[in-house]
């Protein structure tokens, strides 16, 4: 699933071809894509809206309109492509989900193998906020906001990462990915995080997303965005999918556990428990 830089590079895509253009018509090809609203009622409702901006919260991305949003979520196999009206990528090729008509001749074509990912409409954004913890790399996420929603968690440090309600945006990536540099084993509980530790983690997460970013995101098996980009940070990865090569920083061979039933790579010796 498209965690936090692939969101946000589809958003850097997106936002210049989108901003300042109305939606004149929604196609649902497949009715579930608006669940649980029917598209015709989400059509209703987005239909003559001008976008005005686009953004990301967490693993979402925000199109804010002159009244409400239209958030949308990639889920496992996601893409957006913005197409001229009449390419025929636009509706006759396989796996496209929904397409919005835009004043400019062109298509937001949403196209998803999997149909797992789902638009929908908001009148504002109180119901997705109440979901959603901080944005890690906002500048009210600080070390020491960090440390205090740590403090009494006696939830596994990498489980607690993935919740969406603590912070937005993180997936399975970029946990083992922080974790590693910040030298934390992803089974410590995050209560016994140290102020100390804390700050390293919360330094760790916060790097590792920006350069991420820098990168275009990571591209694993599915992630795409443009006309077939693809992420490049897969490269720069220090322990995902490493599992059994030297670990970058003593050489001690990279394991593979089981934590919360999720896939994590880990160095035994630098994550000691």
């Amino acid at each position: 699933m498209p965690e936090l830089p692939e969101v946000e590079t589809v958003v850097r895509y997106l936002r210049p071809q989108l901003v300042e253009r109305a939606i004149v018509g929604f196609t649902a090809h497949w009715p579930r894509v608006t669940a649980p609203a029917m598209p015709e009622d989400f059509a209703r409702q987005v239909t003559g809206r001008t976008i005005h901006a686009v953004r990301r919260r967490g693993k979402y991305i925000l199109l804010e309109l002159n009244r409400g949003y239209i958030h949308l979520h990639l889920r496992m196999t996601g893409r957006l492509l913005v197409l001229p009206s009449g390419d025929p990528e636009a509706s006759s090729q396989p796996h496209v989900t929904a397409e919005f008509d835009l004043s400019d001749s062109r298509r937001l074509v949403f196209r998803d193998m999997r149909k797992f990912g789902r638009v929908g409409y908001l009148e504002d954004l109180a119901p997705l906020e109440t979901r959603l913890g901080p944005e890690p790399l906002s500048s009210r996420f600080t070390t020491r906001l960090f440390h205090r929603l740590l403090r009494g968690r006696r939830r596994r440090i990498k489980p607690l990462l993935l919740d969406q309600s603590f912070i937005a945006g993180l997936g399975n990536i970029y946990v083992d990915e922080a974790l590693f540099l910040a030298r934390i084993h992803p089974e410590t509980p995050g209560s016994r995080l140290s102020f100390a530790r804390a700050r390293a983690l919360h330094r760790a997460i916060q790097d590792i997303l920006s350069e991420s970013i820098r990168h275009d995101g990571t591209t694993i098996i599915n992630f795409q965005y443009g006309e077939g980009s693809t992420g490049r940070f897969r490269e720069k990865l220090r322990v995902f999918r490493r599992a059994e090569q030297p670990c970058p920083v003593c050489g001690t061979p990279l394991a593979k556990i089981r934590v919360a039933q999720r896939g994590t790579y880990l160095c035994p010796a630098c994550q000691v428990p």
